[in-house]
């Protein structure tokens, strides 16, 4: 009997585990409420417009589009707010006027800045889904850009010492889709100990143990790495750039921090773990 009750408590720790880690897979893959809440990373560049205009002393015009669903990538123009899932990303132009967003075009911002006040996200578009998509945000931002904004920018945030992470997309590109991959294996390990342990028997229930433990490793890793891509592109936020003939010090206008997603892959971590020791527990204690 108290193999069966470790199992089960194993069984629904797992359940809950493959559950949060299907969320986290889904996220931003389109811009309904529940996939567009999920994301690993978000990009707040709203206030771009004005740190540039601080620096190159004149008036930016045409940055940002007004256009919620232009396509992302072919220099339509920035969206204000964009959030990075697995499988694609989404752009987002803000909405204004303390109103709930709507689909009439009055209530998103011009095409040159954004203005005060913001209210955050409102209606947006995403990109096709790709199979372990790159991390690059900061190549697929600037390719919202029209190429004069481009040059500019690379100018601007190159000259940066030392260079923010957020530049440096073959690092991040290279690192994500090894954590990617760690995610995506411990995913299927998670559901094979789920479906091993619901047959009662010895040999299934030690198959559950492995491919617990062999899944909470993965997403411990998975967890780790993506923590860590997240805290260094936040770097970013607290960089203060010396303003030419002045005092003043401002920053960048690009604020990044973590999605709910990596939350979610975390919860997921350690429900795997606790599983584990039920498992192998069920496994040494069953009497079939």
């Amino acid at each position: 009997m108290r193999g069966e009750i470790c199992v089960g408590f194993a069984s629904i720790l797992a359940v809950a585990s493959v559950i949060m880690l299907i969320f986290v897979h889904i996220g931003q893959i389109n811009t309904s409420s529940v996939p567009r809440s999920i994301s690993m990373l978000k990009v707040n560049i709203s206030a771009y417009s004005f740190v540039l205009e601080t620096f190159i002393h004149n008036p930016v015009s045409a940055l940002y589009t007004s256009n919620a669903t232009a396509p992302l990538q072919a220099q339509a123009g920035l969206r204000q707010y964009y959030e990075f899932g697995l499988y694609s990303y989404c752009g987002f132009v803000s909405a204004t006027n303390g109103s709930t967003p709507s689909n009439n075009q009055s209530s998103w911002v011009s095409s040159g800045a954004t203005p005060n006040p913001s209210i955050g996200p409102g209606h947006g578009i995403c990109t096709n889904h790709t199979f372990a998509k790159a991390f690059k945000p900061y190549d697929y931002i600037t390719a919202d850009m029209t190429q004069n904004y481009t040059i500019l920018t690379n100018n601007f945030l190159g000259n940066i010492t030392p260079s923010p992470t957020i530049l440096d997309s073959k690092y991040l590109s290279e690192t994500s889709k090894a954590a990617y991959w760690m995610l995506f294996l411990g995913t299927i390990c998670g559901a094979v100990a789920l479906l091993c342990g619901i047959p009662r028997s010895h040999t299934t229930f030690f198959f559950s143990s492995l491919f617990a433990l062999a899944s909470a490793m993965l997403l411990l890793i998975a967890s780790a790495i993506w923590t860590v891509l997240v805290k260094k592109c936040e770097s970013i936020n607290t960089i203060l750039l010396e303003v030419v003939n002045s005092s003043e010090r401002v920053p960048v206008g690009i604020v990044i921090q973590a999605g709910t997603g990596l939350w979610i892959m975390w919860a997921a971590c350690v429900c795997m773990v606790l599983s584990v020791i039920p498992y192998f527990i069920s496994c040494c204690t069953y009497r079939g």
